[in-house]
């Protein structure tokens, strides 16, 4: 039987690689990104999405590995998505999307890694 943490952890990867993909498509410039909304709202979900799967993980997991990942800060990320949307400050998604994304994307990678 696989891991349901695994499995979330398997799902999070996905969603970091789609935004990686999607800020190389649009480009990784921040005036691009506030001027499509379809750039922010591709984004923004993704990032809603990987906040709901990390609600998902099991509390043993998030706190074998709370030193590594603020899991508290992505869900609340998904808390303000989902609640406050239109109210989102393009800028913290941007910086998440650039700064944070790539770090939650190889955690994940080190994390299955270690697994298999």
């Amino acid at each position: 039987m696989v891991n349901p943490d695994l499995q979330r952890i398997t799902h999070i990867l996905g969603y970091c690689e789609r935004i990686a993909k999607t800020v190389k498509r649009y480009g990784c410039d921040y005036n691009i990104f506030i001027s499509d909304n379809d750039y922010i709202d591709s984004v923004s979900m993704k990032i809603m999405q990987i906040g709901e799967l990390v609600g998902g993980l099991s509390e043993e997991f998030r706190e074998n590995t709370h030193k590594q990942m603020q899991w508290g800060a992505i869900r609340g990320m998904r808390n303000l998505f989902a609640h406050a949307y239109a109210g989102m400050d393009k800028k913290v998604v941007w910086d998440v999307a650039v700064q944070d994304i790539p770090g939650l994307m190889q955690f994940c990678k080190d994390t299955l890694e270690c697994e298999m």
